[in-house]
């Protein structure tokens, strides 16, 4: 994580992946887990590696992500007026390295960037539905905003 303090509101779970000789299982989310609030729709997005996704927040819907196959960096920043965390970056490697669900309340910035030598794939639960004539979708570009985070992999 690029700092220690969690931006107020995200939580992590880990996930517990189950093998035998037949396969693999993993529950993701659950209705009665801790970050569940309420059902909207569930997504996959993806990302070939080196692509960024980033930045875009809600003003009503809260995000539940994971990363199904490949890795992906999940980076948020806080610029809530009223939030303890306000000027915060998280950093998270997410993929199959390192099975977590990332809970993402409303008005938190968030991107992704694939970090695997093959595309990252991501579902994504969510409290609401998309609505495709007001979109509860607020951008800024992913280089060259005024959020404080270079996508560029840091070496050393």
């Amino acid at each position: 994580m690029a700092n220690d303090k969690l931006i107020h509101g995200v939580s992590i779970k880990n996930l517990k992946l189950i093998p035998d000789e037949r396969g693999r299982l993993m529950e993701i989310f659950r209705a009665d887990d801790k970050e569940f609030a309420k059902f909207g729709q569930v997504y996959v997005t993806t990302a070939y590696p080196g692509v960024v996704k980033a930045w875009h927040s809600h003003k009503i819907q809260d995000d539940n992500m994971t990363v199904l196959h490949g890795m992906a960096k999940i980076v948020l920043y806080d610029d809530r007026d009223d939030s303890p965390t306000r000027g915060i970056i998280n950093e998270f490697f997410v993929g199959e390295h390192n099975h977590i669900l990332l809970h993402i309340p409303k008005h938190v910035w968030h991107g992704f960037k694939c970090v695997s030598d093959c595309e990252a794939m991501i579902i994504n639960t969510v409290t609401e539905c998309y609505d495709y004539s007001n979109p509860d979708e607020y951008r800024k570009p992913a280089h060259g905003s005024d959020i404080p985070y270079d996508w560029s992999r840091k070496d050393g």
